[in-house]
């Protein structure tokens, strides 16, 4: 088993938490602003859909790293595939919640009648997301992190046999 892939399956993994978990930890101080202010600050997330890319690449990666250890832990390919399908839960909620909220204020440049209504479900399927994406996580730390039975195996360090 590579552990380079094993590296870039967490390492992608860690990268689709970030900004969940960026949503998650703002959501207190931004879900009461005035709606002028809210439309201000939604301006930072210019660009972000770019961490498109990094989520597919983790279900990817942790579909191809289920795949590789299946036929040496089971258990621990099912975490990497448990992994992948959380991640696309998220997506499903992103695109159910948060993408129509995107496409209804023009990505937070028009506010439209109901745009109270869109920011709890842009805020809330961002909060949702995070502890999803949290879970992702951990699953494929529990797959990365268990050994392999040929790597269980340690050398004697007692005395040799006479």
């Amino acid at each position: 088993m590579s552990t380079i892939l094993k590296i870039l399956t967490l390492f992608l993994t860690m990268l689709v938490v970030v900004p969940a978990g960026t949503h998650l930890f703002e959501l207190p101080n931004k879900i009461g602003l005035p709606r002028d202010a809210y439309f201000t600050v939604q301006g930072i997330y210019a660009g972000w859909a770019w961490f498109g890319v990094v989520i597919l690449a983790a279900i990817v990666a942790n579909l191809v790293l289920a795949w590789r250890l299946w036929q040496y832990d089971r258990s621990a390919a099912l975490s990497a595939a448990c992994s992948a399908a959380l991640i696309a839960v998220g997506l499903a909620v992103f695109f159910t919640w948060t993408f129509p909220a995107n496409q209804a204020t023009l990505n937070w440049t028009t506010i439209p009648d109901d745009c109270e209504r869109l920011r709890v479900e842009w805020e809330y399927s961002h909060a949702v997301n995070a502890l999803i994406d949290t879970a992702a996580f951990l699953a494929t730390a529990v797959a990365v992190i268990r050994p392999l039975p040929s790597t269980t195996s340690r050398p004697s360090r007692g005395r040799s046999a006479p």
